[in-house]
């Protein structure tokens, strides 16, 4: 079990913003504030000082605080969909009164959004796995940079540039980008003159975890199942004993960590990770196995896992199953259910546990396999291993799950009804969907057979070397998969029916 104890998380973020410096930079060593290590970051000068730059924006004509423009929303894939979601449904509050009480029309019916999912570069929780952080703060501040933009490319194949509006807030529908980025966000706005409100989902999520306890005496644990970047930030541990506190719980509240080493990028079908088709395992090939040695498949917990071997979800070796010297994850299923075992397994050999009552999925990638994990938790509940239940004493039975994106949207209707940025004349429908792909014109991208990074590219590229790595493309048929729409169909058809019939590139 994670003792939790605190820190000072002003030391962290320092170090993170290292960037384009001497590595002899130290913690302690000649330190400055947080604004001014941020205006260090090249690609923060580009936007703010460069007028040649192509990230170069002119925040003093900025239309701030304009009620009709859209709400930017961005995330590391198509994950953040989910987020987006839960705004699109979002109906607490009476829309003509703006008073508490669902009126059956959700709550931002009159709202547009521009979605952003920078695939290129997802995922964004190995980064720091591949001691490459400052590479991820570079992205999360160029995610920024797009939504505060006016423009986009048409297609992937041409320098055409269309129009598009600029935000008026901002939603971090990524976990790990909101650990490592949400307050360089806040004071790279500082540094633009505008005013501009940033919420990210940490807080929400930590937010609705606490809210399964009794306030006074309330015992259990909390499981935090995210990226491996967002467990390695502490940023839901820190926020929950943060909250705890602030707030009077006064029970034993635990907190568990387990990194989906693969799981976001098996829903998003990344081929590194998860490629149909295939019979038999394959070299390039990251996710948990046999022999890993951070994410080890254990052959004593088969009976546990539960695995579905049909149609190529698991790929072995040989036929036989026991026999398997090589054993590799091929279904997103199956990764949940590696990781939900090693979770459990983790608080099997921790001291004095409290049972687990809630589960944050703190990866916008989780939602997607609500239904899968409801599943697999009572599965876990109820196995045995002869008459003896294994996991029962470590588990509530209903175990509730959290997803930080209803809180989300409470933080974003109270910012707007408080600033009067509620927009009167606007029309969902006319929401907009980007997504970020290989700039194929640019001759130092490495690119693989299917036309994506590099796994070695992608994570041992340079911060600080400003190029056009991606183009801002609209979602189209060349650039989302078609297991990923029949996803989106399924599970979040509400916001599916925003995505307006997918252009063909």
């Amino acid at each position: 079990m994670l003792e939790i104890t605190p820190c000072i998380m002003n030391k962290f973020m320092i170090l993170l913003l290292c960037i384009g410096l001497s590595t002899a930079c130290k913690q302690g060593e000649n330190q400055k504030s947080l604004s001014e290590k941020t205006l260090e970051i090249p690609i923060v000068n580009a936007i703010l000082d460069d007028q040649n730059s192509f990230y170069y924006i002119d925040f003093t004509n900025y239309p701030q605080m304009e009620s009709r423009l859209p709400i930017g929303v961005f995330d590391s894939g198509t994950g953040g969909l989910t987020v987006l979601d839960a705004l699109v449904r979002f109906d607490e509050f009476n829309n003509n009164l703006v008073a508490e009480g669902a009126d059956g029309v959700p709550d931002f019916n009159s709202e547009r959004f521009i979605y952003l999912a920078d695939q290129a570069n997802m995922p964004y929780g190995n980064y720091s796995n591949e001691k490459n952080a400052d590479l991820l703060v570079e992205h999360i501040i160029k995610d920024t940079h797009f939504l505060l933009s006016d423009t986009y490319y048409a297609k992937a194949q041409e320098n055409v540039r269309i129009k598009k509006p600029q935000v008026k807030t901002i939603v971090i529908a990524c976990n790990t980008a909101t650990a490592y980025g949400k307050e360089i966000i806040e004071k790279f706005l500082e540094k633009t003159g505008i005013e501009m409100k940033v919420i990210g989902v940490i807080d929400a999520g930590a937010r609705g975890a606490l809210e399964v306890f009794e306030q006074d005496g309330g015992h259990g644990s909390i499981a935090v199942l995210a990226t491996v970047g967002t467990i390695s930030s502490k940023g839901y541990e820190q926020t929950i004993m943060q909250l705890k506190k602030q707030n009077g719980y006064t029970g034993n509240i635990q907190v568990f960590n387990q990194g989906g080493h693969g799981i976001a990028e098996a829903v998003d079908a990344e081929p590194d990770y998860i490629k149909f088709g295939l019979k038999m395992p394959r070299e390039d090939y990251r996710g948990p196995a046999l022999n890993h040695a951070e994410y080890p498949i254990e052959k004593s917990l088969l009976s546990a896992y539960q695995f579905d071997f049909s149609n190529g979800k698991i790929l072995c070796d040989t036929e036989q199953i026991d026999a398997c010297q090589v054993m590799q994850l091929n279904d997103a299923e199956n990764y949940m259910r590696y990781h939900l075992v090693s979770l459990l397994e983790q608080m099997l050999k921790a001291e004095n546990v409290e049972p687990l009552k809630a589960l944050i999925l703190g990866c916008t990638h989780y939602p997607y396999l609500t239904a899968e994990i409801s599943k697999i938790l009572s599965e876990l509940y109820d196995f045995k291993e002869g008459e003896t239940y294994r996991y029962r004493h470590l588990m509530y039975e209903n175990i509730v799950l959290i997803d930080p994106a209803v809180n989300v949207a409470r933080e974003l209707y109270h910012y707007l009804k408080e600033k009067a940025l509620f927009n009167d004349a606007g029309n969902i429908a006319e929401s907009q969907f980007f997504i970020s792909v290989p700039n194929a014109t640019n001759p130092l991208v490495q690119l693989d057979a299917e036309g994506r990074f590099t796994y070695d590219y992608k994570y041992q590229r340079v911060a600080g070397e400003l190029q056009e790595y991606v183009k801002v493309v609209p979602f189209s048929h060349m650039n989302i998969p078609t297991e990923t729409i029949s996803r989106l169909a399924t599970t979040i058809p509400a916001t599916h029916a925003l995505i307006r019939e997918l252009q063909d590139e």
